[in-house]
């Protein structure tokens, strides 16, 4: 289901491609867009991260070993990955582990959102 309200419809009703503010500099050209080094996102308008989603979502998949939490460090969440990390430690050595199914699946979840485009880099920029 997609939220009707995203991205917004332009004046015509219609939904619009981003088109940069008057006052913005047009790029030069063989030079990249010098607030978007790395492109914008064909509807939004945002610049994309320097960081990589396949890079993102490969570490974060290191949970498959026990280790959960380095995509998120990767991305700049570095609270949330080492809150994954120290949840997958912990319920592992409670549950003598057996519960190591739980940071393995969170570990595949989690790389599957970051892969989809859910999941963005510390500033809320889109993964490229």
């Amino acid at each position: 289901m997609t939220d009707p309200s995203w991205p917004p419809a332009g004046p015509e009703g219609n939904w619009q491609r981003y088109q940069p503010p008057p006052d913005y500099p047009p790029p030069y050209p063989g030079r990249p867009d010098p607030w978007a080094p790395r492109g914008r996102h064909p509807v939004t308008g945002q610049p994309y991260s320097d960081r990589s989603k396949v890079t993102a979502a490969l570490l974060q998949l290191i949970g498959l070993f026990g280790f959960l939490g380095f995509g998120r460090i990767y991305l700049g969440q570095t609270g949330f990955g080492i809150a994954q990390l120290l949840t997958g430690i912990v319920i592992t050595a409670v549950t003598w582990g057996i519960g190591a199914g739980v940071p393995i699946i969170w570990g595949i979840v989690d790389a599957i959102l970051i892969l989809s485009g859910r999941v963005h880099d510390r500033e809320g920029r889109p993964l490229r």
